[in-house]
């Protein structure tokens, strides 16, 4: 299973980007996929997950109100739709899929494949 991330780039403060990650495959690769981020020097951190099935949604209290996680499941893509972004938005962004339940949702161990990363940075 291959995730590829993409969408990352430079932006202003209090604009928008929307992120991409498209598996090379659904069936074998989880039943939910999530996106970390992760700044220089600090640790990996749990942004939001989708269930592929029913679309529930769970996410960081950074991203509430701010980040919109989505599916298309025809395409085999998870979308992070980034909004009113700040310089402490700034990192490395990874997708990632896992078979976890809800509970487990913000441990990145419990996801087994991941993207590349895509860099994201916000200027002020």
């Amino acid at each position: 299973v291959q995730l590829q991330a993409s969408g990352g780039g430079l932006v202003q403060a209090g604009g928008s980007l929307r992120l991409s990650c498209t598996a090379s495959e659904r069936t074998f690769s989880g039943n939910a996929m999530g996106w970390f981020r992760q700044a220089p020097g600090k640790e990996r951190e749990f942004v939001a997950t989708i269930k592929w099935s029913g679309g529930f949604t769970y996410y960081a209290d950074s991203a509430k109100g701010r980040f919109t996680i989505s599916k298309d499941n025809a395409k085999n893509t998870v979308y992070l739709q980034m909004n009113s972004l700040k310089p402490d938005d700034t990192a490395v962004y990874y997708c990632a899929s896992t078979w976890g339940v809800m509970s487990s949702y913000r441990d990145a161990n419990v996801y087994r494949y991941w993207g590349q990363g895509t860099q994201v940075t916000v200027s002020s």
